[in-house]
């Protein structure tokens, strides 16, 4: 079962929440939805923005706990090398 780690902002782009799960289009619509209480719920952050894929839940932990160490920075470059007009990314992986 692969497992990702993604990134969500807001329509202003001024916060960026990373998260990990193994079932990105649940988790997703769950932000969107506002199902789950905490930062991106506080925070409007409903567009999903990056993305990607790890083999286990104990790589993609680590990938997520090596971005939140990054700086701000070090995630708009990620996002802008995936999705430069940071486009909502739920659409292409959601049924």
């Amino acid at each position: 079962m692969p497992y990702y780690v993604y990134i969500m902002t807001n329509k202003y782009h001024t916060v960026l929440y990373t998260g990990m799960m193994n079932d990105l289009v649940r988790r997703v619509y769950e932000h969107k939805h506002k199902l789950l209480e905490g930062f991106t719920k506080r925070n409007n952050a409903t567009k999903l923005v990056y993305y990607e894929v790890a083999d286990t839940a104990g790589a993609a932990i680590a990938r997520e706990k090596q971005m939140k160490a990054g700086s701000r920075q070090d995630k708009l470059d990620l996002i802008q090398s995936m999705n430069p007009k940071w486009q909502d990314l739920y659409e292409k992986i959601s049924p």
